[in-house]
Order: C-alpha cells, then structure tokens, then sequence
C-alpha cells in the first residue's frame, strides 16, 4: 500500500483506540473529579470488565452477537457492584482521605488481580466478535464492528454529556464536587452520591473493556496500559472535564496510530508522556480545566 491507505489505516486505528480511551479517561476523571479520589485500580476494573465479558460469552454460547450483548449488560453491572463494595466497605470508612485511598486502591488493584489470576489463569482468552463483515473503503475493507466501537463510544459520551448538563442528577453530582460540606447543608447525600459516583466510572471502565476485547484478548495484566493512558488524558485534557476527556482522548489515541504505523509504539508513548510533563508545567489545569479556587 501507498502512503495514503497506510494514513486512512492509521487514523482508523487510532479512532478506535480513542472512542475505548475516552470511555475509560471518562470514569477515572468522574471519579477523580467528584470524589478527589484517585484510583488506582481503574485499570483493574477495566481487566475485569474483559474477563468478565470471556466468562459471560463462554457460558451463553451459540451466536456471538448474543453472548456479547449479554456481556455488554451483565459485565458493566457486575463491575459497577464490585466497585460499590468497595466503597462502601474502604473508601467510605476512610472518609475519602486522598493519601488513604491511594493506599487502598492500590490494595484493591492487587485483590482483584490475583481474584483474576486464579479463577481465570494466566492465559490471553480471546472473544468472538458479534459480528464479522468489512465496509468497502477507497483502497480495503475495515472492520464494521470496529466502526461500531467509534458509534457506541459516541453515543454513551453523548448521554453522559447529557446526563451532567441537563438532569438533576447531573447537577447533583456537579454540587457535589464543588463543595462537599455546602452540598451537606444543602440536603444532598453525598456519602450516596460517591457511590453511585464511583459505581459508574468503573461501570464505564467495564463498557470499554467489553468493546475492546473482541479485537484484542482478555488478560489478567492487561489493566495497566488503560490506566496509565487515563491519567494522561485526565491530565491533557482537565479534571472533570467532559470534553477535555474527548479532546485528549482523540489526541492520545490518533497519535498512538498514526506514530504506530509510521515510526514505533515506543516513541508514540514517548511523545505523550512529554505532552503529559508539558501541560503539567505550563497548564496544570488541563487543556479544558479550571483553576481551582
């Protein structure tokens, strides 16, 4: 192939990789943003979410297309108890402390891997795609599930947007995370709100991992790349900012393919990690955050 196919190769690649990488970003900065809390077990979740979504297409069986719309609703709902659990058993009887819960998460982090590693294995189990057929394009045929990732990605960042700007739930949640004490006084249940809070951005991280999985494998390791990505596109693109989420996230993820296809991996994640030390030096905020006050 000529330059310009590689090219359309490439920014499809990295479309993909963004619509996954803004999803997870989404729940770490929803989280991180409300609750101040950083978790590092995001990335675990995320590998949850992928073995869950094996398990769950395994034990249905038959057409794929079933398996995998089962484990696009069970697995997300079975990582959003999981991380209601644990916030109401450890993040809550720590009063959300942020040196505490770092503490704790990493714990979790290591809990839910090694829960992985024994009841799952070591071993990279694949997932069917539910369905297999390719879009005729200028020079090849893409993926159509692969496209589909872009749409769903798309269409769940949407209703998030709509449900943070436009419900009362949304506007709950923004309260809460510009003063805990006033929204205390206000009535709001905030200890409530963290853990619907923290349910949903693992809930996110789970949704992510069952759209990737299918073209990648499910791995009881393969938590640390999407949460260190996420930290990076929390950092470009602003604390709690749904669109600096977006913005980062297409950065990242298009650059990744791109710098992939035509250089390295290595010095794709070389330039991130120096945008990353950039934006912390010159704009702490973010590229779409506040000054805090």
């Amino acid at each position: 192939m000529s330059f310009g196919p590689h090219l359309l190769l490439a920014v499809l690649e990295g479309l993909v990789a963004s619509a996954v990488l803004a999803l997870t970003a989404l729940g770490l900065s929803l989280v991180f943003g409300v609750m101040r809390v950083v978790n590092v077990a995001h990335g675990e979740l995320f590998m949850l979410g992928a073995v869950l979504a094996w398990a769950i297409t395994t034990a249905i069986g038959g057409s794929p297309a079933l398996g995998f719309a089962a484990a696009l609703v069970i697995a997300p709902l079975i990582v959003g108890a999981v991380a209601l659990l644990a916030e109401r058993l450890v993040l809550r009887r720590l009063d959300y402390d942020p040196e505490a819960t770092i503490v704790a998460t990493i714990g979790l982090l290591y809990i839910l891997q090694q829960l992985a590693l024994s009841f799952y294995g070591a071993d990279a189990r694949p997932v069917p795609p539910p369905y297999n057929f390719r879009i005729a394009l200028p020079w090849f045929g893409y993926s159509a599930y692969k496209l589909s990732i872009i749409g769903i990605s798309a269409l769940i960042l949407t209703l998030s947007w709509l449900i943070l700007t436009r419900t009362r739930a949304g506007l709950i949640m923004r309260a809460t995370q510009y003063d805990r004490q006033t929204a205390q006084a206000f009535g709001i249940p905030v200890g409530r709100v963290y853990g619907v809070v923290f349910a949903i951005g693992a809930m996110l991280a789970a949704i992510a991992a069952v759209l990737i999985v299918p073209i990648s494998q499910a791995h009881y390791l393969m938590g640390q790349d999407p949460l260190l990505l996420s930290f990076a596109v929390v950092i470009i693109g602003g604390l709690g900012s749904l669109r600096g989420t977006v913005v980062a996230a297409l950065l990242i993820g298009s650059s990744d393919g791109v710098i992939s296809m035509f250089f390295s991996p290595t010095l794709a994640r070389l330039i991130a990690t120096l945008v990353v030390a950039m934006v912390l030096v010159f704009r702490p905020q973010g590229l779409f955050g506040k000054v805090s006050r």
